[in-house]
């Protein structure tokens, strides 16, 4: 069990801890949460032993081994399948050993304890995590010095997995990944089965993987029974009797207060006076926990443009001539649609994103813009390359040349910057402020079209609920590229799928798409080896798709179908209801006639929606 008693400490004269406890045992999978700037990262280096607190302590059981992501990404000549081999030091050792002993004895010892440990199924599970991860079997091979460092940390993350310590603690894992990683890693840390503490704000792993959450707010940690949204429900719960008690004991203390101010001076009265003094001063205020300032995103409602806004004939597109990442586009992108772009890192979502926002131009073929369509283009690297010692204002009077100050003022304060705020240096703001910064520059022309490239990376929960919620409220067209399958499904009514240099429409969902992915990396990770080839794979995972397909249609057409003559029907019931109708048989007989045959066709509609239902989930239990 982790133990953590009294903790306080301090950064720069501010406690973000003050006598802190909590306990994990053995094997509890746990969320540490907590709004941006809490403490959340301070105390997992607590419990690693890197900080120190003034006072209290964090104890765990001696053999207990502590597992965390290294912040230096591994480099040089060394493989992706080496790295993470050699992160189980015991059995590295064993190994080395065994090359150089002759003693026989030992020879047989470390032998035995190879096989206690499991050592020769080491390499198929390294390469299995791997492979979950995005390797597949030639990039398990390749130098690690040929990697970006986006693709270092994942490697870095799979050799914290594969060691297998008793303690693993992970802060944002999901940052560094594609959507297909983060629905692999979702899906094994579900069955993690030694102690783990995860910093997210991916809801869906919160719901998914924890068997508790651990809440960092005011300097104190509290520790819930259940997932993300089970916590959520729990706090409100608790949030509004504390409200509730305190309304009470506020009545109670006015009551309490008008007797003594009524009475003190009446001799009569003044030992009773005294006594409700005396319960006036044992009446303990109630604390209600206090609510997150709310995150504001707010988009202005672009102008009106007529379909379609961009159209791709033949287009490829690269960065080197003759070398094209993507080609044979034939997309269209209408002015409301909401598209999610689907595929693994290094496949070309984020080429596909810089030409459809102008900042790439076709290698081949034709692409054509309606007349007045603007882009806000959101990445990364903008929040990086802001000027750190500017301040919000100066950099806002930068993008708006032409604004007086009360107008740049303005529009701050429409995405949470005060006046307070707006005049803090860049360099100072947490990333979730340079990221709705980053917001107010790319949308303050009011552009007909949004391209957001993981926009979430620096934003917590409440600031990713405000963004999907600003998004759906937003007029203009998206396309949107993230890990954060909640916001996908939030916020998309259309996938793409990017893949093998082509960009196909993805009909199925995203349930569908992570069963897909979560399927095909678990044949990487056994070196792709089945009972059929990988040609006869595809077929059957084609024609299963297909079938999906079909049933889904099926079900949602007959859906449809039932909801518009359900509105039909509630017309009719309202004619036949209205005043006007009484006295006018003719009228009335005609609308029971209808009635009748309406009512006959929605039976009929409404069987057909339960068999392809029906039919639909034997498919997908199958």
């Amino acid at each position: 069990m982790l133990t953590i008693s009294d903790l306080s400490y301090r950064v720069g004269g501010r406690l973000l801890l003050e006598k802190a406890n909590a306990q994990v045992p053995a094997g509890r999978r746990v969320g540490l949460v907590g709004r941006n700037g809490a403490g959340k990262s301070t105390l997992l280096g607590l419990i690693l032993g890197e900080l120190h607190g003034e006072t209290g302590e964090v104890e765990m059981p001696r053999r207990w081994s502590v597992g965390c992501v290294a912040q230096e990404a591994p480099g040089g000549d060394t493989t992706p399948i080496e790295a993470v081999l050699a992160a189980d030091a015991e059995r590295t050792a064993l190994l080395a050993e065994s090359e150089t002993t002759e003693d026989l004895h030992r020879i047989a010892e470390i032998h035995d304890r190879l096989n206690d440990i499991d050592a020769h199924a080491a390499p198929a599970r390294a390469a299995s995590i791997l492979a979950g991860l995005g390797f597949d079997e030639k990039m398990q091979n390749r130098p690690l010095s040929s990697y970006s460092g986006g693709w270092r940390m994942r490697v870095a993350l799979a050799s914290v997995l594969f060691s297998q310590p008793d303690l693993l603690l992970l802060d944002e894992p999901t940052n560094h990944l594609d959507l297909e990683a983060a629905l692999w890693l979702e899906s094994y840390l579900k069955t993690w089965p030694k102690a783990l503490i995860l910093v997210s704000h991916d809801r869906d792993i919160l719901n998914s993987c924890v068997t508790h959450i651990l809440h960092l707010d005011d300097r104190k940690l509290t520790l819930y029974s259940g997932n993300y949204d089970f916590y959520e429900r729990v706090r409100e719960e608790q949030r509004m009797q504390l409200a509730a008690e305190a309304t009470r004991v506020a009545h109670q203390r006015d009551h309490l207060q008008k007797f003594v101010d009524r009475f003190r001076a009446k001799a009569s009265k003044a030992r009773q006076a005294q006594s409700k003094l005396k319960a006036l001063q044992k009446l303990a205020p109630v604390a209600i926990p206090r609510e997150d300032p709310a995150v504001v995103f707010n988009f202005p409602e672009p102008r009106e443009l007529r379909p379609p806004l961009i159209t791709l004939d033949g287009v490829s597109v690269g960065y080197e001539p003759g070398k094209p990442i993507l080609s044979g586009l034939n997309q269209r992108l209408d002015p409301d649609d909401r598209i999610a772009l689907l595929g693994s890192n290094g496949n070309g979502k984020s080429t596909l994103a810089k030409l459809i926002a102008g900042r790439l131009e076709p290698s081949t073929g034709r692409l054509a813009r309606a007349n007045k369509v603007t882009c806000g283009f959101f990445a990364q690297h903008q929040i990086e390359d802001m000027d750190a010692e500017a301040t919000p204002f100066i950099a806002m009077s930068r993008v708006m040349k032409e604004a007086r100050p009360e107008q740049v003022r303005a529009r701050l304060g429409s995405f949470g910057f005060a006046q307070d705020k707006a005049n803090v240096k860049i360099k100072d703001l947490s990333g979730g402020e340079r990221a709705r910064l980053n917001f107010a520059f790319i949308t303050h022309d009011a552009p007909s079209l949004l391209v957001l490239d993981e926009p979430t990376n620096h934003l917590d929960i409440q600031a990713r609920e405000a963004l999907v919620e600003a998004l759906n409220e937003y007029k203009g067209a998206v396309i949107l590229i993230s890990h954060d399958r909640h916001m996908v499904e939030l916020t998309a009514d259309r996938l793409w799928l990017v893949a093998d240099g082509k960009v196909t429409p993805f009909e199925d969902d995203l349930d569908e798409y992570r069963r897909l992915t979560l399927s095909e990396r678990s044949r990487g990770g056994a070196g792709g080896k089945s009972g059929k080839s990988r040609k006869d794979e595809r077929r059957d995972g084609a024609q299963a798709r297909e079938a999906a397909s079909g049933l889904k249609k099926r079900a949602k057409d007959a859906e449809a179908l039932v909801s518009k003559l359900n509105a039909e029907k509630t017309k009719l019931e309202a004619e036949l209801a209205a005043p006007e109708t009484y006295g006018n048989n003719k009228k009335a007989a005609e609308l029971a006639r209808r009635q009748g045959e309406l009512a006959a066709r929605l039976a009929t509609a409404e069987d057909e929606w339960l068999e392809a239902q029906a039919a639909l989930d034997q498919e997908s239990a199958a």
